[in-house]
């Protein structure tokens, strides 16, 4: 692990670590989000987009905080004419040839009439925003995905857009060179036969000569008495692969695509179904885990979830937090 932010976070770690994981990173001003998205402006501004208000966003100094709520990104709805384009879910930041993209999903709970667009900015600043609407990835009852949970990866001169949620899981598809539209058919990439196909929220992050695909997995996201962890909540896995396109496998070496995953975070201590994930490479602390989580000690809520993070150890070729 690289250095900490604080002594207090260096307490929270040690702390966590008698569970097998460290406990979230400290986390102060507006801490209550749903499906993160974590990005750096070039001025050294932490900007963090959230599902809800036409996707919130925030901004800090640090990833820890204080985290100051700018508004809504998209305050007239999307463009996409679906049903639900007033209620945009799961943002993904990145930065795109200097400029800010956020792709943001269109749909209503369980429904595979779905979309993903893109808003982007040159600023990030409050009214900045512009809505191209409709990437070229939609489904409907007649696909095997849905179309939700988008994720870009930046590698080079190619653009990933890895996305999905249960039926069967997580698929891609290559965006052309402004990152604004597919340009080709989408391919599985993972999938677990078992159950209700419990997956979702991918995220693609490279780092040394790997290819890591993050991944959500299990039943999102409320904690109660009826509910308590056991394992069958949210947790975050993890797959590889030396291609960003396809042939993950896990740490014992089985296919992503055939159920395969390794856990990097559940539940522990009084942190319950952390998902919703990303990772940011943050350029003091190296890369960073970022989710959201239900903290057992404050409340039961379902819709109660909080902003975590975790720097991530590599040394072992696998992601530890």
């Amino acid at each position: 692990m690289r250095g900490f932010v604080s002594s207090a976070l260096a307490l929270d770690v040690l702390a966590g670590l008698a569970y097998g994981y460290a406990n979230p990173g400290s986390c102060s001003g507006a801490c209550n989000v749903h499906d993160p998205s974590v990005v750096r402006r070039s001025d050294g501004t932490y900007f963090r987009f959230s599902t809800g208000n036409k996707i919130s966003y925030a901004s800090s100094s640090s990833i820890a905080g204080p985290w100051t709520v700018i508004g809504s990104m998209l305050p007239g709805g999307s463009s996409i004419n679906l049903p639900g384009n007033r209620d945009l879910w799961a943002p993904d930041a990145q930065i795109v040839d200097g400029k800010y993209h956020v792709y943001y999903t269109i749909s209503s709970y369980g429904s595979q009439d779905s979309a993903i667009g893109l808003a982007t900015s040159d600023t990030m600043d409050a009214n900045t925003w512009r809505d191209h609407g409709a990437v070229g990835v939609r489904s409907n009852p007649s696909k095997n995905y849905n179309a939700i949970d988008a994720n870009v990866l930046v590698d080079g001169a190619s653009r990933y857009l890895t996305f999905g949620s249960f039926w069967n899981d997580i698929f891609q598809v290559q965006l052309n060179s402004a990152a604004t539209r597919s340009t080709t058919a989408s391919s599985n990439i993972a999938f677990d036969p078992a159950g209700t196909h419990a997956v979702e929220g991918p995220y693609l992050f490279k780092y040394g000569n790997y290819y890591y695909l993050f991944y959500s997995a299990g039943a999102c996201c409320g904690y109660d008495a009826s509910r308590p962890a056991n394992g069958e909540e949210y947790k975050i896995k993890v797959c590889r692969s030396s291609s960003p396109t396809g042939n993950f496998v896990d740490k014992n070496g089985i296919a992503c695509t055939n159920g395969g995953g390794t856990v990097v975070l559940e539940s522990h201590d009084s942190v319950y179904g952390p998902g919703g994930q990303g990772v940011f490479d943050d350029p003091t602390l190296g890369p960073v885990l970022y989710y959201h989580y239900v903290d057992t000690t404050i409340g039961f809520a379902d819709g109660q979830k909080l902003f975590g993070w975790n720097q991530l150890d590599f040394s072992t070729g696998w992601p530890v937090v």
